[in-house]
């Protein structure tokens, strides 16, 4: 999927892998990197990719529920939120290597079931992360 023009770009570097650090270029993001006992590691203090990818589509989920609630002329509440899980495992269908998958399941306060699915299902075609990881990584939706 190609972008017709780039109106950001976040730059990051990553040192030292798994077990290493990571920040942004404007020093906003610098943080310590470890990887969890289930993947092999020490379960150090430190944060991992899984985590963040979780915080980042979370974050990234609601703004694209602003924009469909603004389309729709629906204020999208302030306190929604969205549990991302992120798992991490074997590939099924490529032996030695990994993949992601994701749920994410959105708390909209003042909405009905049924109108919240359909905000949330458009937003899924809306949402950068949702376009990045479509035909890659399942993606379950639910709504609280």
């Amino acid at each position: 999927m190609a972008i017709e023009k780039a109106l950001y770009t976040a730059r990051g570097t990553a040192t030292g892998g798994r077990t290493g650090t990571a920040k942004s270029d404007d020093g906003r993001l610098n943080i310590q990197l470890s990887t969890p006992k289930a993947l092999g590691g020490d379960d150090g203090a430190g944060t991992n990719p899984e985590q963040l990818f979780a915080a980042g589509y979370a974050a990234c989920f609601i703004g694209a529920l602003k924009a469909v609630g603004a389309r729709h002329k629906k204020a999208i509440p302030a306190d929604v939120s969205i549990n991302a899980e992120v798992s991490i495992g074997p590939h099924a269908g490529k032996p030695g290597a990994f993949g992601i998958a994701v749920a994410l399941t959105v708390s909209l306060p003042g909405f009905d079931k049924s109108e919240a699915e359909a905000l949330v299902a458009e937003a899924h075609e809306v949402c950068p992360y949702s376009n990045a990881t479509r035909g890659n990584v399942d993606v379950a939706l639910s709504v609280a």
